[in-house]
């Protein structure tokens, strides 16, 4: 359901999610749908938790030599991803994957900061209630997210608020 966000034709046509995820660009979308379903990476030499395999602003759990060979993912109840998208670029400003499993609910965040990120407070309201009021009053700390010329931190942090209600909304 997201693929069709990624990128441009070349990149939707050429790119592959191991690459996408190996290159970890803050503002791509792929981390933010493995984190937020809580997949599974499957590489050359192991098996890394999403969670774990995002590391910093281009940087993942992967040693040297060692390659992705296959993303699993655990089939949601629901799922829905929304970005604000760069015009240009398509690159993710602020991307939001929301998911409901049989584990619970994961809030995952592309774009914002110097890598995907979840939102716990999220999680925990929509836990609660899985509507996209429960987390209208949540707010995202500015200090650590990304601030450029396409965005400030702080306008940031309140897209995260605006696609993850969204993305709430979007699961129907």
């Amino acid at each position: 359901a997201m693929a069709h966000m990624i990128g441009d034709p070349a990149v939707r046509n050429r790119g592959t999610i191991g690459g996408s995820i190996s290159n970890n660009d803050p503002a791509a979308d792929y981390p933010a749908a493995l984190v937020g379903l809580g997949a599974t990476v499957q590489t050359t030499k192991r098996q890394i938790a999403a969670d774990d395999f995002f590391t910093g602003i281009f940087e993942t759990a992967l040693e040297p030599a060692e390659i992705v060979t296959a993303v699993r993912f655990p089939k949601p109840q629901t799922a829905c991803y929304q970005k604000f998208r760069n015009p240009a670029s398509r690159y993710a400003i602020v991307g939001v994957f929301v998911a409901r499993t049989s584990a619970g609910v994961r809030v995952a965040v592309a774009g914002a900061g110097p890598c995907v990120f979840r939102v716990p407070e999220m999680e925990a309201a929509l836990a609660r209630n899985f509507a996209a009021d429960a987390i209208k009053d949540i707010t995202i700390p500015q200090d650590g997210l990304n601030s450029d010329i396409h965005a400030s931190a702080e306008y940031r942090a309140h897209l995260v608020g605006v696609m993850a209600r969204r993305a709430v909304t979007g699961c129907g």
